[in-house]
């Protein structure tokens, strides 16, 4: 869980109006995002020390065992050497306007804001492979994702933002607390005939 998410050209319109942060040439592609392919995040400028910006990062850290992992529970991430500095020190936000998810019967249903406003993707990164990586953090699903599968990506609100990437007890706080519920989409459902 969460293996596939997606951004559109009205995505890149709101993050700039939520966040107040110029995208650049960092949203040249929209479409979906997959594990092992570089996109879009916001990190805190640690140069500045008091900003946000957008830097490209790679979707999956390399394991010791060469495998690509792209999530991390966040309620095991603080004592996982493998992502507790990173939790600490290198937080990353992934916009989204939404992402896929498929259930036991290998449907794909698309969850989204009700609001329809971008989703947070909560992450963090480290170097891997000589690029900055990140994995997604998640949780426990809520009653909006538990039908499709137990697990869902930590969604930050948009007004947080600044806050989970600046602040390391407020981003703990953050990922601990219930996600919000979301919409949720399937191309095709089973029809029952009786």
């Amino acid at each position: 869980m969460c293996c596939k998410y997606y951004y559109s050209d009205k995505t890149v319109f709101e993050v700039k109006e939520d966040l107040k942060i110029a995208t650049g040439a960092f949203f040249a592609d929209t479409g979906d995002i997959t594990p092992g392919t570089t996109t879009p995040g916001i990190i805190w400028n640690r140069a500045s020390g008091k900003e946000i910006s957008f830097s490209e990062l790679f979707w999956g850290i390399r394991g010791k065992d060469g495998k690509l992992i792209i999530n991390a529970r966040a309620e095991e991430a603080d004592k996982k050497p493998m992502f507790a500095d990173s939790l600490r020190l290198r937080r990353c936000i992934l916009p989204a306007a939404g992402f896929y998810e498929w259930d036991r019967d290998k449907t794909r249903f698309t969850f989204r804001r009700l609001d329809g406003h971008p989703i947070y993707l909560a992450g963090v990164y480290d170097l891997s492979d000589n690029k900055d990586s990140f994995v997604i953090l998640t949780t426990d699903a809520n009653k909006s994702m538990q039908p499709v599968h137990d697990r869902m990506p930590v969604m930050i609100e948009a007004g947080a933002v600044r806050d989970f990437l600046g602040d390391p007890s407020a981003a703990m706080d953050m990922i601990r607390s219930p996600m919000p519920e979301l919409k949720r989409d399937s191309e095709y459902e089973q029809l029952r005939l009786f």
